[in-house]
Formats: structure tokens, C-alpha cells, sequence
């Protein structure tokens, strides 16, 4: 088994596990909704998810995805390649310094104000917005290294 087959695996992988664990944010967010009781478990359990197996994941991924590069035939500047590098470092930084500091105030409030009050509302409704569009910004990552599209390329 080739080096790259072993990264393609390992990046694959990793990819698919940092995307399903943020996709259950929601569901649990949705089903918080529905038991105000659960809010702070749920809250607490995608505080675990998040630094323990997503947040991981991607890293793995990302590292697993530069090594390939070095491994195959596309450089660093393929246009699909390049969009993804600028997508996820866009997702970085909006969670490292939007979303993070979003859900710490979320739990918070959900812990000392209640899921009911209109502070812990408006910083969940940030949240839970926050998560849509980091979910939908990964799918789109995950487009590009599936379809792996001209993109700029055919326009010169």
C-alpha cells in the first residue's frame, strides 16, 4: 500500500468523523429545545465532542491532507486545494475567535440565567447560526476535494 493511499485513508477518515460529530450539534441543540431540562448536558456534551474528537479530527485532517500534497502530482496552488486551505482557515479562525467565545457565554448563561432568558436566547440563536455556517463552509470543503473543480482555473 502506497504512502498516499495510507494519507488519503487517514485524511478521509478524520474528515468524516469532524463532520459527523458537528452535525450532531445540532441534533442535540434541536432535542434541548424540546427538553429545556437536557439544554446544559446537551451543551456540556458538545463541549466534549468538540474538544475531544472534532476539533482533533480536523487537525489530523489537515496534516494528513498537506502531507498528501508533498506525495501527488498537485501543488499546493490547484485551485480546489488552494479554496479548501482558505476554507478552513476561515473556519479556524471563526472558531477560534466568534464561536468559541459564543458557546462559553451560551453555557454560561444556560447555567446561571436559564435556557428561558432572553440573554441565553439571543446567544444561543448566535450559536446555533455559527454552527449551520461552519457545517455548510466544511461541506463545502468537502465538495471541493471530492469533485476537485477547475474553479478559477478555466476562467484564464
Amino acid at each position: 500500500m502506497s504512502l498516499f493511499v495510507i494519507l488519503k485513508f487517514i485524511h478521509v477518515l478524520s474528515s468524516m468523523i469532524a463532520f459527523g460529530t458537528n452535525v450532531t450539534y445540532n441534533l442535540l441543540l434541536a432535542n434541548a429545545i424540546r427538553h429545556p431540562e437536557t439544554t446544559i448536558f446537551a451543551l456540556k456534551t458538545i463541549k466534549l465532542l468538540d474538544s475531544r474528537l472534532a476539533n482533533p479530527a480536523y487537525g489530523v485532517a489537515l496534516l494528513a491532507g498537506m502531507a498528501m500534497v508533498f506525495t501527488v502530482p498537485f501543488p499546493i496552488t490547484t485551485p480546489w486545494i488552494l479554496a479548501s486551505i482558505v476554507l478552513y482557515l476561515t473556519i479556524a479562525a471563526l472558531g477560534i475567535k466568534v464561536y468559541a467565545p459564543t458557546f462559553r457565554q451560551q453555557l454560561k448563561l444556560a447555567e446561571t440565567e436559564g435556557t428561558q432568558s432572553s440573554s441565553y436566547i439571543k446567544t444561543a440563536q448566535k450559536g446555533k447560526n455559527l454552527i449551520f455556517l461552519v457545517t455548510f463552509l466544511v461541506a463545502i470543503i468537502i465538495y471541493l476535494m471530492v469533485a476537485k473543480p477547475p474553479l478559477w482555473s478555466s476562467w484564464f
